[in-house]
């Protein structure tokens, strides 16, 4: 076991597999049906590539992520907590997280994980809908989002322009199908990448096959 260069990212190799964790905030407890691993008195979570989309960028080789120890996170699209947990064991007891759905459903799971974890803040709110929840949140070193709508993009950015800090990280996660199912991904990825780059620097690109098919994430920083 050894700590990645992407802080509180930690590796295990085994031959020819590769597997990663992160150091659990809540040990005993699973939130999904991930491994654990105890050493040195500390308990690792297995992070699943195949579940994750942020865990499928690094095991594709993501340089930088921006979540580190003591970072603030604003995750918009975080569902039942599957990846928002994993945050929240990297940003730490000094780090937090504001985990944003609109489903209530998914929500009823993350108010109860938030409950063990008192670094994160659940949000029922509509990503768009920036007025609804601005009261809730503050100025973020990373603004992280996965939702699958048409208008991924302008949430995205409209999200960033609000809440991140000048030279934050903004991750963004694309899934190609739910902006157009005729096109080909490749060229929505190319179309994002050229309108991101009116306000956003790129730091990385990775796509996500053979963890998720279809799907790329940016790794953007703030002008």
């Amino acid at each position: 076991m050894r700590e990645t260069k992407l802080g509180g990212v930690y590796e295990s190799v085994k031959g020819k597999k590769r597997v990663i964790l992160t150091k659990s905030l809540d040990p005993g407890f699973a939130v999904y049906d991930e491994r654990t691993v105890k050493e040195k008195g500390a308990e690792y979570r297995e992070w699943n590539p195949r579940k994750s989309k942020l865990a499928a960028a690094i095991m594709k080789g993501a340089s930088q992520i921006g979540i580190m120890p003591g970072k603030r996170v604003l995750y918009l699209g975080c569902a039942s907590g599957t990846t928002a947990s994993h945050v929240s064991d990297i940003v730490g007891q000094d780090g937090f997280v504001f985990a944003l759905d609109f489903a209530p459903r998914v929500m009823r799971e993350m108010v109860f994980l938030c409950e063990r974890r008192k670094n994160m803040m659940p949000i029922v709110a509509d990503a768009n809908d920036i007025m609804s929840f601005s009261h809730c949140v503050c100025k973020v070193d990373v603004v992280f989002q996965d939702i699958a709508q048409r208008e991924q993009l302008s949430i995205f950015l409209k999200n960033c322009r609000a809440f991140l800090k000048n030279g934050g990280f903004g991750l963004l996660a694309v899934k190609a199908r739910s902006i157009d199912v005729a096109r080909k991904p490749r060229a929505i990825f190319n179309e994002i990448k050229v309108k991101l780059e009116k306000e956003m620097i790129i730091a990385d690109f990775r796509g996500l096959e053979p963890f998720e098919a279809d799907h790329c994430i940016f790794i953007c920083k703030k002008k």
